[in-house]
């Protein structure tokens, strides 16, 4: 799901903001691990009030943060998607790109997925309905496969 699809007045704000708030009592401590970062991560999303106010440039330092604990592909990803909306789609795209160079992420949807959303906000449809269709022939989960359907649909109909 992409953030703008997503709504956060349907999430818990009481249970978001003690998040929050044990957060930063936990990084008060100065030895920010895994998993406060991740924590750290889900914060900047539920504490936004909209898709548009998510500060996408302190969660892409947060992967980079991440991926010094946990290198991982996957976190590489993460980190070019939210490079994306902090910088731009393009900026996203050439970390993707990358990471398609590496292919450690060859068979893994979230790959072309997020090289279709990223085309899809350059203005790129075509070749964003290309890279949803691979994505489609990659996924296995029922609810992101109608996801990619309606994205690829969107793309075909503009």
């Amino acid at each position: 799901m992409s953030p703008e699809d997503q709504d956060p007045t349907a999430w818990n704000r009481a249970e978001a903001e003690e998040g929050a708030a044990l957060l930063e009592t936990t990084l008060r401590r100065g030895r920010p691990g895994p998993y406060q970062i991740q924590a750290a991560i889900a914060a900047c999303h539920t504490t936004a009030s909209t898709a548009a106010d998510t500060d996408w440039a302190d969660i892409a330092g947060l992967y980079g943060e991440l991926e010094r604990f946990v290198p991982s592909a996957v976190i590489r990803l993460n980190r070019a998607f939210a490079v994306g909306m902090a910088e731009g789609p393009e900026a996203g795209l050439a970390l993707v790109a990358g990471l398609e160079r590496e292919g450690e992420l060859a068979d893994y949807h979230l790959l072309p997925a997020t090289r279709a959303d990223l085309l899809r906000r350059a203005g790129r449809r075509g070749e964003a309905a290309e890279a949803y269709e691979r994505a489609l022939e990659l996924v296995e989960n029922d609810a992101e496969r109608r996801f990619l359907e309606r994205r690829l649909a969107e793309c075909r109909s503009a």
